[in-house]
C-alpha cells in the first residue's frame, strides 16, 4: 500500500493552493442543483417520498458510511449513468522508487467504456488522494497501450476529500514528467500545483445535514461535472 505524505508532497515539488469557488470551476455563478427537489427541501428521511431519496438522506446519520453514501450521492447527481460506474476499494498500482506499491481509492468513477479513471474520493488525506490520482493517470495510460492509443502527456485529474460528508473539492495535474520521477525516486526541478476548493457553508462541521449546507454543496457537485468530464 502507498501513502504519500505531506513531506513527499514536497519532496517531488508538488504544491496544494486552495481557491475560490468561482475561480475554481471556472464560472460567474454556480449552477442550480439537478436532484429532486425534495432532497432540498426536506431534512429528514422520513419525510422523503422516493425510496432513493430517503436511502441517501438517510445515509447522512451514518458517520461510518462516508463510502456508501458517496456512491449513492453519484447515482442521485448523475455522475453514476449507464457506462459510468462507482468502484470501491479499487488498488490502483503505482510503481515508486522502483517498487510496485498499491493507492488504494475510496471510491473511483469510471467510464467502463473507454476503461478510464474519472474521479477519486479519498476520506480526510489529501496527500492520499495525490498518491491515487498518479496512479489512476499511469493506469489510464496503460489502458490506452492497450487499444492501441498514444498515452497522455498529461491530464488534470478530478478528486474529492471527504471530511465526514462535506466535500473539498481537487485539480490534480498528473504528467508524464512527474510519474517518471515518482517511478524513479528523482525529484522534480517543476512545479506541480495543485488547487483545491471548500465549499463555503454556513455550517461547515455538519456536512450535508442542514438544507443551507445541503443546497451549496450540491451547487458544487454540479459545476464540477465539467471538470470530471461528465
Amino acid at each position: 500500500m502507498t501513502n504519500l505524505l505531506r513531506t513527499e508532497l514536497d519532496a517531488y515539488h508538488i504544491e496544494i493552493v486552495s481557491v475560490d469557488p468561482l475561480d475554481f470551476f471556472g464560472v460567474q455563478a454556480l449552477p442550480p442543483p439537478q436532484v429532486d427537489p425534495e432532497i432540498l427541501d426536506h431534512v429528514e428521511a422520513t419525510d422523503m417520498i422516493q425510496d432513493r431519496n430517503a436511502e441517501l438522506v438517510g445515509l447522512l446519520d451514518l458517520e461510518s458510511a462516508v463510502v456508501d453514501f458517496i456512491v449513492e450521492l453519484f447515482k442521485v447527481l448523475g455522475y453514476v449513468k449507464r457506462d459510468r460506474l462507482a468502484h470501491t476499494r479499487v488498488d490502483l498500482p503505482l510503481l515508486m522508487c522502483g517498487e510496485y506499491r498499491y493507492a488504494k481509492t475510496d471510491v473511483c468513477l469510471v467510464d467502463c467504456s473507454q476503461n478510464d479513471i474519472l474521479l477519486l474520493v479519498q476520506e480526510d488525506n489529501e496527500a492520499q488522494l495525490v498518491a491515487e490520482a498518479v496512479a489512476a493517470f499511469s493506469q489510464n495510460n496503460q489502458s490506452r497501450r492497450d487499444v492501441g492509443l498514444p498515452p497522455l502527456d498529461e491530464k488534470i485529474m478530478a478528486g474529492i476529500v471527504m471530511l465526514g460528508t462535506t466535500p473539498t473539492f481537487y485539480k490534480i495535474p498528473v504528467s508524464q514528467s512527474l510519474l517518471y520521477h515518482i517511478r524513479h525516486g528523482t525529484y522534480p526541478p517543476e512545479l506541480t500545483q495543485v488547487t483545491c476548493c471548500a465549499v463555503p457553508v454556513p455550517r461547515p462541521g455538519e456536512g450535508m445535514k442542514p438544507l443551507d449546507n445541503r443546497k451549496e454543496i450540491f451547487r458544487c457537485y454540479e459545476a464540477f461535472k465539467a471538470i470530471v468530464g461528465i
